[in-house]
């Protein structure tokens, strides 16, 4: 048998070749697993420590968003034949006031928040009901309103000391009665006056501040300031010490909305300011309004004119200058324009992200109302909105009424929105 020879160099060389490509096999697999691997973990670790896992996902604040519907109307001024009309309206044992503001309160009932100023004061029967100039009013007439949905009330008026502290104090025992009703301006104490009074409404809080010009010369008792809050809006313009005295009272107003102002989302101010029958705003109330609005004032709400004025904005804060008389028996003149008076309506929105809070003030509506009586008898009186079908039945000529109206309260901002007529 002959055997298979070898030649030994060929076989030397086929060795060498085999340990070499095991060497660039081991090299390899080191070096990747060295330094592609490593990579590879690094960047999901990286990716890892970027994406939050479903821990932190849950732990991000989320975005919320809640909104509350506030609607105003103007002076309530309970003259002797609105209140013998309701003595009327209550078989002549007590007062009923409701029907007259049956209208209204078809509206009210769907806002969260609903404002009026008391004009005349509700020092009660016990006292004896009186009529202009020194009024006093039977508070049956704030049941009515409340029965309407009304929740937010100013008490700083000029007519606030027309019958004296006792008046003042029946009043403000009667508001403090009533349970979720905010009623500002007119306190029975320097405690009462100086707390901070704070509601809330779907997550939303909010105050108000209120203030009137004067008080017809009544001069307000000397250690019971509380009785009434002053800020002269309507200083002498003769007096030569006027610029100082209302600088002095605009450092209180401003201690006033300081104390309050980080405690609430909604800040608003009631002015009982201008000067009465006129449909422009006067010098100090634009002055006041500013100056409210420097100060973080989200909404400031005029009274007192007894006529309408327009509606406008100064930067972010809604400025109504006159809401106008909301029921009275001042005399009708061809114009109407006492018994013309305004209902707006503005919703505020709160968008809240963990600490960081929004609020926004917007869908502002204005609503022209009529408040009606029969002329000749000085009775049946009823508060009719313009927008109601029922308004020919009081007003024959309320298309004319209503373009005039319209037109004042959009004389500062000719963008701001009146709700029409009914069809």
């Amino acid at each position: 048998m002959s055997k298979r020879r070898v030649n030994k160099g060929i076989f030397i060389s086929r060795l060498l070749l085999c340990f070499l490509v095991l060497a660039l096999i081991i090299f390899g697999f080191v070096y990747a697993k060295t330094y592609i691997f490593k990579d590879n973990q690094n960047t999901a670790l990286s990716s890892n420590r970027n994406e939050p896992n479903v821990d932190q996902q849950a732990q991000e604040p989320k975005e919320e968003t809640t909104s509350a519907s506030f609607v105003c109307v103007g002076d309530y001024l309970i003259h002797s034949s609105v209140y013998d009309d309701a003595h009327k309206n209550a078989n002549n044992k007590g007062y009923d006031f409701k029907p007259m503001l049956t209208y209204v309160k078809d509206i009210v009932k769907d806002y969260d928040v609903g404002y009026y100023n008391q004009e005349t004061i509700l020092g009660g029967t016990e006292l004896g009901l009186s009529n202009y100039p020194a009024f006093n009013s039977p508070q049956e007439a704030g049941d009515a309103m409340l029965d309407a949905g009304f929740n937010l009330v100013s008490l700083s008026t000029n007519h606030t000391l027309d019958s004296g502290s006792k008046a003042v104090l029946n009043s403000r025992a009667y508001w403090d009665k009533q349970d979720d009703v905010l009623a500002v301006g007119s306190y029975d104490s320097f405690e009462a006056r100086d707390e901070v009074v704070v509601k809330e409404i779907n997550g939303i809080t909010y105050a108000m501040l209120n203030y009137t010009y004067g008080t017809n010369g009544i001069p307000v008792p000397e250690g019971k300031e509380y009785l009434v809050n002053v800020w002269p809006t309507n200083l002498n313009i003769n007096d030569p010490d006027k610029d100082t005295k209302y600088q002095e009272y605009k450092k209180q107003v401003e201690k006033d909305i300081e104390k309050v102002r980080d405690k609430v989302d909604v800040l608003l101010v009631a002015m009982h300011w201008g000067v009465e029958y006129t449909h422009t705003p006067t010098e100090y109330q634009v002055d006041a309004a500013e100056f409210l609005a420097d100060h973080d004032v989200d909404v400031i709400i005029g009274t007192h004119p007894h006529v309408i004025q327009p509606v406008t904005w100064i930067d972010d804060t809604l400025v109504i200058y006159s809401l106008g008389n909301f029921l009275s028996a001042q005399y009708q003149d061809e114009n109407y324009n006492k018994s013309v008076g305004l209902m707006t309506s503005f919703t505020v929105t709160k968008t809240s992200k963990g600490d960081d809070i929004k609020i926004s003030v917007d869908d502002v509506q204005n609503q022209l109302l009529y408040a009606y009586y029969n002329q000749s008898t000085w009775g049946n009186f009823k508060v009719v909105p313009f927008s109601h079908p029922d308004i020919a039945k009081y007003m024959s000529n309320y298309k004319s009424v209503y373009n005039t109206y319209k037109k004042i309260v959009q004389k500062m901002d000719e963008d701001m929105y009146v709700v029409p007529l009914s069809k």
